[in-house]
């Protein structure tokens, strides 16, 4: 008989016995594989957490006790486990479940996280606000070692033990982050997990002492305390008893009885923070995503007895166009190196860690350090190229306006997955980049719009002598514009003739723009179609040719419109004595929902046949005030 379709919430998962709660562990891993298989979505992260999920609620009593999962990608079985089974196969999709923790899902879900190395943070605010209403409850981070290559976390728990608040971090252990976890805390986690065997020790020994009659537990007793006496130096606890944190562990996160347990006795401390350090495999449950734990970290739709895509495609991603771009450019010259913030793959550098180990550089979760590093680097002479996610990329924004752009070194960031990203939603989303960029002095920013242009901005970052970011979307967008000279920085080109109206774009929309001209030239109106992609500086003359024409513009940004792309051209164009209007079509100043990109940039009104109606409506309005 199932067990899965009765938990209707955390009360129920106590009820089980540790024979029902395996069970459950099994149906819950098989849930997440066949809804992952067919939504995408993280699935080795997820799966790795199934039995320290439903050992946490067997111990704590969400959400009067408060449970935050750090980075949010292991939220799956909680999500399972708190009442949202029948959503569950709605999963990534549009209007449907979040992949990540959203408070408007469930009151389970405290936070909408997507980041990592925040929860300590956030649960030591939680805690500290209890403790000043005088509330009874217990504050839970799940922090994976990857999020503590993060200097975030460090500073959270010097914080929480400086303060001795009563907090409880547990700490999973998989050797992973999204590529394989590196440095010298890697290293020391090592260490930590080869002293498992020093605990499954000390309990056994605990075991037959209390069963001495008489003398037994007061035995058990006096053990206890010679072991806490010799624990650090058995385990290596000290760096988080340092923090001022009680340190426990490693455990086995796949052991529910065990999990329970040590959850159960870290509620009654309540004297000082606490860390319990657990040990899980990333996949487990699944042979392919236990062999290969970074290719089924996030996951398109596979098929489960293979892990094929369902829908296999041979396009390029432009992450991987502008990695080979990369490794082209580092056969050229010495000085180019790469750096990552452990996403190799994610963000096409795979081949360059292979061609040039020597000068490529995982740094961890840690975007702030990536950037002040690659700083240094270019201070000695390096040409440093930090591939990322844009959505990460706000992480490191003193970085790049202070140690970077002040300094006005040759750093180059090759922002990937700018704009709208599709299924993991808002927390991912890139669409702050220009609003977050362009008003740094110093900055150069190009925004190619294909495949084509992303490796002649690349090659052409190699001149500049400052700072440049390039940025694209996530998906690779094949040359559809022909007999056009290379991309040169502070030049537009223009891929479409009009005497009617003129249309700024950049980067994917570009394309619907010269698409949705083509759909106004059916019905008489005539678009001229600008390629911006040199988002700054931007091609003074052409603007100043739009002034002295008196020539009516639209701008098209996949971007936030607020401090956006249209915003600084109106400002420009008014500079300049423009008396014309400037209509700028972007994102609204909301937090935009997941879905397939084709649902998002329609709700968005991106889509090519939108921004053709709007424009003519627009255009219209213009001509009825006789805007000449």
């Amino acid at each position: 008989m199932a067990i899965l379709p009765d938990i209707h919430g955390p009360q129920d998962v106590k009820k089980l016995s540790l024979d029902e709660c395996d069970l459950l562990a099994i149906e819950l891993r098989q849930t997440i594989i066949d809804t992952v298989s067919r939504q995408g979505g993280h699935l080795a992260s997820n799966l790795g957490v199934v039995e320290l999920t439903i050992a946490l609620h067997r111990a704590f009593s969400s959400p009067t006790d408060q449970i935050i999962f750090d980075v949010g990608h292991q939220i799956y079985a909680h999500k399972l486990l708190t009442g949202r089974q029948a959503q569950f196969s709605s999963l990534r999709s549009y209007h449907g479940m979040s992949g990540f923790p959203c408070r408007e899902e469930s009151e389970h879900d405290l936070f909408d996280t997507g980041h990592s190395s925040t929860a300590i943070s956030m649960a030591l605010g939680l805690a500290r606000a209890r403790d000043l209403k005088h509330g009874d409850y217990h504050v839970v981070a799940v922090v994976g070692d990857g999020a503590l290559t993060g200097g975030e976390g460090y500073e959270a728990m010097n914080d929480a033990g400086n303060g001795k608040n009563r907090l409880i971090v547990i700490l999973n252990d998989n050797e992973m982050s999204i590529s394989k976890n590196v440095g010298a805390l890697s290293t020391y986690f090592k260490h930590l997990r080869a002293s498992a065997s020093w605990y499954g020790g000390k309990k056994k020994i605990r075991r037959d002492l209390e069963n001495i009659p008489l003398v037994g537990k007061p035995l058990a007793r006096v053990a206890e305390q010679i072991k806490n006496m010799v624990k650090s130096v058995v385990t290596g606890g000290e760096l988080f008893e340092a923090l001022g944190f009680r340190y426990l562990g490693p455990f086995d996160g796949h052991n529910i009885e065990e999990m329970t347990h040590v959850f159960e006795e870290a509620k009654q401390v309540s004297d000082t923070p606490m860390l319990i350090h657990v040990i899980t495999q990333k996949g487990h449950g699944y042979d392919l995503a236990e062999r290969q734990p970074e290719k089924f970290h996030g996951v398109a739709p596979f098929r489960v007895e293979n892990g094929l895509k369902r829908n296999q495609s041979g396009k390029e991603s432009a992450a991987q166009v502008a990695g080979k771009a990369l490794v082209s450019l580092a056969a050229e010259d010495e000085r180019v190196v790469a750096i990552t913030a452990a996403m190799a793959s994610g963000t096409g550098l795979l081949d360059f860690s292979a061609y040039y180990p020597d000068r490529f550089f995982d740094v961890g979760i840690a975007e702030q350090h990536a950037v002040s590093m690659a700083a240094g680097l270019a201070r000695a002479g390096m040409r440093p190229y930090f591939a990322v996610y844009s959505t990460f990329l706000q992480r490191a924004y003193d970085q790049i306006a202070h140690d970077v752009c002040l300094q006005n070194l040759p750093v180059c960031i090759l922002s990937d997955h700018a704009g709208l990203v599709g299924d993991d939603g808002k927390t991912h989303h890139g669409v702050l980049s220009v609003p977050m960029l362009q008003s740094i002095p110093n900055l150069t920013i190009l925004a190619p719009r294909d495949t084509q242009q992303i490796r002649e901005a690349i090659r052409l970052s190699l001149s500049l002598e400052g700072p440049c970011v390039i940025q694209y979307p996530k998906d690779g967008i094949e040359p559809y514009a022909q007999n056009l000279p290379p991309m040169q920085i502070g030049r537009w080109q223009c891929l479409r003739e009009g005497r009617d109206a003129v249309v700024l774009a950049y980067g994917r929309m570009t394309k619907h723009a010269v698409e949705a001209a083509q759909l106004l030239h059916e019905q008489g109106l005539e678009l001229e179609i600008i390629d911006c992609c040199s988002i700054k500086p931007m091609d003074e003359t052409v603007l100043e040719r739009l002034v002295q024409q008196g020539k009516k513009v639209f701008t098209i940004e996949e971007g936030e419109l607020i401090g956006g792309f249209g915003a600084e051209v109106e400002r420009r164009c008014a500079e300049m004595g423009m008396t014309k209007p400037v209509y700028a079509i972007g994102i609204e100043n909301r937090f935009i929902t997941q879905g397939s990109m084709d649902l998002l940039l329609e709700e968005c009104g991106l889509m090519p046949q939108q921004l053709a109606e709007r424009m003519l409506r627009v255009y219209h309005e213009w001509e009825s005030k006789h805007v000449r």
